[in-house]
């Protein structure tokens, strides 16, 4: 449906109708995603956390490098690994080069999230019903020249 018939808005121009198109379609994603995410009790945010971890592996990552590479640059990825370390979904230990540092690993219960999410929540089925392929490339593409 069309995002003037959705909301019922009127728009100044199609650059307001396009930038509350994005926000409403982030909000409508979210409700997929956190329909699947509840059912684990945890969050988006924790969920990128975990993606990125199991991306590391062999190896472990830094806060730091967990903030870098966030999908939400404004959460508090210290926090979020506390309360993946409460949930036993991460570990933390001391770096053996640096003690300044500590090392963060996805566990085996993180990973076993993550193949059942795997399973459950695939993300092209989200937009391929309204999409081609194609056309998910061309969207891509003009997000990404958006955001310069």
């Amino acid at each position: 449906m069309e995002i003037d018939k959705e909301i019922q808005g009127k728009f100044e121009d199609n650059y307001h109708r396009s930038t509350v198109n994005i926000v409403f379609t982030y909000n409508w994603l979210h409700y997929i995603m956190r329909d699947h995410l509840d059912k684990y009790n945890i969050t988006q945010q924790q969920y990128n956390i975990l993606r990125i971890l199991r991306g590391q592996l062999p190896n472990p990552a830094t806060v730091n490098l967990l903030k870098d590479r966030m999908l939400d640059k404004m959460s508090d990825a210290s926090r979020i690994v506390d309360r993946l370390v409460q949930k036993q979904l991460v570990t933390r230990c001391t770096n053996n080069k640096d003690r300044r540092s500590v090392d963060i690993r996805i566990s085996d219960e993180g990973l076993d999230i993550l193949s059942k999410l795997d399973i459950e929540l695939k993300t092209r089925d989200v937009l391929k019903n309204n999409l081609t392929e194609e056309e998910a490339g061309q969207l891509s593409a003009l997000l990404d020249k958006m955001r310069g």
